[in-house]
């Protein structure tokens, strides 16, 4: 692998790292005080308005809901435009909607529509972004540069908390002087420099050989070989890549088009629920519920917001940064249905333990004279690394990966996409009941997602398929219940 493939997919992999900024910055800027105060979350003495504010939740899952508008497109525009094209014009819709939001009137509708098109960018590249890597990374490294997106989405969380923890101490750590709505205002469009720098880049590199194979421009596609593989066109090595392409393309085109019924068909519908299912009980680990959300669930363990906006978060995001790369290891490695497995038995041991501590650590919270012990705030705060650790490294990658690798080509984008629209869906549910579940449910969250965990692995350990190793036909022979 030469530099320029290198710099083609960690370029493409700037999709991940808008994502990724775009979960860590909200973390933050639900906390300033200027932000909740401005959209009237919030009273000038610092309580609610309402003991659960709905508006908070619709501000974040927003969002979310642009992100399945744009998984819903991507393949149209995946298509008819090509990749490149297609990220560049994701990124151009993320900077719209950065400026709706930072420029936003003091209206929770109009923030909202702001994430729903920065939403529509993210769930485009989402789908483009990965297959564009892996449709010019050389074979040998494929699956290693495609988990580059995942590896950037968790990268971007932590460089979102790290600067706007920079721009929350030096805006909102005097909380006696006057508010600034810059502070806010500030934290999102720090988004732009990324977003922009993804879509100039972009204008650089070359378009996807597999497309424009499929557009019958066999001679770009094969400069573009070249160009990849830093020699000419006319090389053996390039001449055989631009062949096993062609043929790639030609058995697509014999595949024909699919419809959706085929998806519930006697070969493909166990493919169908175990990916939906999977994607599901991703979401339904809790995983957003504490990265959306985590500098308040830090503040009602009882920790200053000092330490539950700039210290923790900043841990809690490394640990999730570093935990990915065990999982680009194991997920080869042990297999995808070892990794659910573990994972789920890990998570709900973990989120046992917050719900343990924090029935001591409420005892404070319920009643200010009631001193709890610090050995209790950090056990929590342990026990939350911990789950996010076991997330990170198994249920994070493994049903991206694993709804990639088992339809048949001809239902391979349309399975894929039932997988996605699950994802995002569930994740817009829970962002959503976020501010819910922490007023109301409180410990008893971290309960819901025990118990949640519990059945991910019931389904992981009974009803999943392993997929390592597997071809097409060993796996519709697994699949179908023939072998």
């Amino acid at each position: 692998m030469n530099s320029f493939q290198l710099l083609v997919c960690v370029t493409a992999s700037f999709c991940g790292l808008l994502f990724g900024y775009e979960v860590g910055v909200m973390n933050v800027v639900n906390t300033m005080d200027a932000f909740n105060i401005y959209f009237g979350l919030n009273k000038w003495d610092g309580s609610s308005v309402n003991e659960y504010d709905w508006r908070s939740g619709m501000i974040n899952s927003a969002f979310l809901l642009g992100s399945v508008l744009g998984a819903l497109v991507a393949t149209y525009f995946g298509e008819k435009y090509g990749r490149r094209n297609s990220i560049i014009v994701g990124a151009c819709i993320f900077i719209i909607g950065i400026f709706l939001e930072a420029f936003s009137p003091a209206n929770y509708l109009f923030i909202s529509f702001g994430r729903i098109v920065a939403g529509i960018a993210i769930g485009l590249n989402s789908v483009i972004a990965p297959t564009y890597i892996s449709e010019v990374a050389p074979a040998k490294y494929r699956g290693t540069l495609s988990s580059c997106y995942q590896l950037m989405t968790t990268f971007g969380i932590v460089i979102a908390a790290a600067i706007n923890s920079i721009i929350w101490y030096k805006t909102n750590f005097k909380p006696e002087e006057q508010l600034d709505n810059m502070e806010w205002k500030l934290a999102l469009l720090m988004q732009l420099i990324p977003g922009i720098g993804l879509a100039v880049l972009m204008f650089f590199l070359p378009k996807s050989p597999r497309w424009l194979c499929s557009k019958d421009r066999d001679e770009e596609a094969a400069e573009v070989l070249a160009k990849l593989n830093a020699t000419s066109s006319s090389e053996s090595l390039v001449q055989e890549e631009l062949k096993a392409i062609q043929e790639d393309v030609a058995a697509t085109r014999a595949a024909g088009s699919s419809s959706v019924s085929e998806l519930f068909s006697s070969v493909v519908r166990r493919r169908t629920f175990i990916t939906f299912l999977m994607q599901l009980f991703q979401q339904w680990t809790g995983i957003n519920q504490i990265m959306y959300y985590q500098s308040q669930v830090y503040e009602r363990m009882g920790f200053t917001k000092f330490t539950s906006t700039c210290v923790l978060p900043i841990i809690n995001n490394l640990v999730n940064f570093v935990s990915t790369f065990p999982g680009m290891w194991g997920i080869e490695k042990l297999g995808r249905k070892t990794l659910l497995v573990i994972g789920a038995i890990m998570m709900a041991v973990f989120h046992l333990g917050v719900f343990i501590c924090s029935t001591q650590t409420q005892k404070e919270q319920d009643n200010p004279a009631i001193k709890v012990a610090n050995s209790w705030k950090i056990a929590a705060v342990i026990c939350i690394f911990c789950f996010v650790f076991s997330f990170a490294w198994t249920w994070g990658p493994v049903p991206w990966v694993y709804q990639a690798e088992v339809f048949p080509l001809r239902v391979r984008v349309k399975g894929s996409a039932v997988g996605s629209l699950s994802n995002y869906f569930n994740n817009w549910i829970l962002t959503f009941l976020g501010p819910y579940l922490m007023t109301h449910w409180k410990k008893y969250t971290f309960l819901l997602f025990a118990v949640c965990c519990f059945i991910a692995w019931a389904y992981s350990q009974f009803y999943v398929i392993e997929s390592k190793g597997l071809n097409l036909e060993e796996m519709d022979a697994k699949m179908s219940g023939k072998a």
